[in-house]
């Protein structure tokens, strides 16, 4: 069965750009896995500078750190390698004990910069998805034909 991207899956913008650094990045808000089976993070990097230690994990919290703190998943940490500048680097969660999940960007030794960190919650048990308020605008073309975009 034929699952296209946009009806099945919803992205959500996790963090913003972060500045060249070696402090840690904590997203201010955990992704919401409710009604969703999967969550993969996706993050961008710009310019890593020879040496630094960088990597990301995921952690979890049942009600987004109010009463339950995050937690880290165990073996959901992913080394980014110094020589990765530019690149994306991603890890995918299915089925989470806990409904909320962060993805955290550990950087120590030397500088690297965070450009973006993304979720894409996939699995959904419900169809169409409703765009997260962090998503300005999007399309969905089946089969379009030649001419002006």
């Amino acid at each position: 069965m034929r699952r296209d991207f946009v009806n099945h899956r919803k992205i959500v913008r996790h963090n913003g750009p972060v500045v060249a650094g070696i402090t840690l990045v904590i997203p201010a808000a955990g992704v919401d896995t409710a009604g969703f089976d999967t969550c993969t993070f996706i993050v961008g990097f710009g310019a890593i500078v020879a040496g630094a230690a960088t990597s990301i994990e995921v952690h979890q919290s049942d009600d987004d750190g109010v009463a339950d703190a995050y937690s880290a998943l165990l073996g959901s940490k992913v080394t980014v390698a110094d020589d990765d500048d530019d690149k994306l680097v991603y890890v995918e969660i299915e089925r989470p004990r806990k409904r909320y999940l962060k993805c955290l960007v550990n950087r120590a030794t030397q500088n690297s910069t965070v450009e973006l960190i993304l979720a894409v919650l996939s699995g959904a048990k419900r169809v169409p998805i409703t765009a997260d308020t962090t998503v300005a605008a999007g399309e969905k073309h089946v089969s379009p034909v030649e001419g002006t975009a």
